[in-house]
């Protein structure tokens, strides 16, 4: 003879009408068509064959802020959509984000140190 207590403990809850709690169960994630990561790939792509045209086009002043700009673009990106930020709790989207900008603030202070203290 099974009491319910042998059902609960087993995770028999559906025959007995017990309430299932669907907020502690993992989240399933909707795949995206295939189409769609390869939308997201080519953006990425583009973006990588500007940073590469840096070498070959003098963008002069705006050198540095460009590849920053488009290093954080494609962070940003890789980091939601790939890594799933998109859809997780915001601590860590707001994790993923403080060090990005901690990483840029630290490579630009990393920067102007050889720029301002550099022998002439």
């Amino acid at each position: 003879m099974s009491t319910t207590a042998d059902h609960v403990e087993h995770g028999d809850h559906a025959d007995h009408g017990d309430h299932v709690d669907h907020a502690h169960e993992p989240h399933v994630h909707e795949h995206k068509p295939d189409s769609y990561y390869v939308k997201v790939a080519l953006i990425l792509a583009a973006i990588t064959a500007l940073e590469t045209s840096t070498y070959w086009v003098d963008f002069g002043a705006f050198f540095l802020p460009t590849l920053l700009i488009l290093m954080a673009i494609k962070f940003v990106m890789v980091a939601s959509l790939f890594m799933h930020l998109k859809g997780d709790d915001k601590i860590f989207s707001y994790l993923f984000y403080t060090g990005l900008i901690l990483a840029i603030l630290v490579y630009m202070a990393f920067l102007a140190t050889f720029r301002f203290f550099s022998p002439t």
